[in-house]
Parts: structure tokens; C-alpha cells; sequence
């Protein structure tokens, strides 16, 4: 696998290694120890799959809070998004700045985001499947986000009016945020 580095510090691009014959492909979609030579000692436990229906769908910004934060690998098995994550680490480099790239089915990309980061998504394709794996279970109590339209951030996304879940649509904005992420270099 190839880590691509985002400029953020611990997000990852991952290029896995794809190989094709005519029966199709067979790749590695995660291996403890090259995660680890590479420097990223994670140990997931919880793998989540996301089905949407439709060009559109937008799901986030989200994260889980301390102590139960989330660190994350994503990708997409069916169809194709724009993955978009914000750094909320305050004294990081790159706080309060957002990072996009399209992962889909036929790229293989992934995207590992570190604890302190808002994640969110939108769909490009009438059926996408969205796979994650995370580093702390879900915590119902922890669950928190950002408004996906904020306009402190102002992130491009494709939709003029994307198809939102209610939970979504009453996320507070980055100035009604207090974050208690930290940035550990």
C-alpha cells in the first residue's frame, strides 16, 4: 500500500495494492502490521457499512467525543463519494481547515482519519455502499458534528440542496462548537 500524505498531520490517502487478472481483483483492505510499520499503531474494533440510495446524500459533519473519539478508515465498496473531514485539534497546524477527496469503488482509495477530526460525506452515485472501520465503539452519549453548510468553513460540496437526515440538519456551527480535541504532535 502507498500512504499519500494530505498535508494534515496523521491523514492518510491509502492506494492499496490492487491485483487483476481476468477473474477480477483482489486487494488487501487492511493489514495490522503494514498500518504499523507505517506508522500508524491503531487497533480498530468496530467495522460499520453505510448503504445511501441516490446522488446527494450528505452525512455529517460527525465525530465522537472524548473519551470515546474515533479514529477511522474509510472507503467505498459501491458507487463513489466526496469524503470531506475538518481538523478540530486545537494547536495542529491545520485546525479549523477541511480536506476533500473523492473515494470510490473503482480508485480503491482510503482515507484514515485520526481522533479529532469532523467527517462527513456526500454521495456521487445512485447506490454507494461506504465501509469504516474505527478505533472505539459507538457511544450514543459521545455522538457530536458540525453543520455540513457552515460558513466558517465554506466547503464546496456538489449538491445545491443535498438529501440531509434531520439529526443533521440541527448540527450547531463551528462558533457554537467548543472543541476538546487536542493536537499531539
Amino acid at each position: 500500500m502507498e500512504l499519500i500524505d494530505t498535508g494534515f498531520p496523521g491523514l492518510w490517502v491509502i492506494e492499496p495494492k490492487v491485483f487483476r487478472d481476468d477473474r477480477g481483483f483482489f486487494l488487501e483492505t487492511y493489514n495490522k502490521q503494514k498500518f504499523r510499520e507505517n506508522g500508524l499503531d491503531v487497533d480498530f474494533v468496530q467495522d460499520n457499512h453505510a448503504y445511501s440510495g441516490g446522488v446527494g446524500v450528505l452525512r455529517g459533519l460527525h465525530f465522537q467525543l472524548p473519551p470515546h473519539a474515533q479514529a477511522k478508515l474509510v472507503w467505498v465498496t459501491r458507487g463513489a463519494v466526496v469524503d470531506v473531514v475538518v481538523d478540530l485539534r486545537k494547536g495542529s497546524p491545520t485546525y479549523l481547515k477541511w480536506h476533500r477527496v473523492e473515494l470510490s469503488a473503482d480508485n480503491f482509495r482510503r482515507l484514515f482519519i485520526p481522533r479529532g477530526f469532523a467527517h462527513g460525506y456526500e454521495t456521487l452515485s445512485e447506490e454507494t455502499e461506504f465501509i469504516y472501520k474505527v478505533d472505539s465503539g459507538y457511544a450514543p452519549g459521545c455522538e457530536g458534528g458540525i453543520r455540513w453548510d457552515d460558513p466558517d468553513l465554506s466547503i464546496p460540496w456538489k449538491a445545491e440542496t443535498p438529501i440531509l437526515s434531520e439529526k443533521d440538519t440541527g448540527l450547531p456551527t463551528l462558533s457554537e462548537f467548543d472543541t476538546p480535541f487536542e493536537f499531539e504532535a
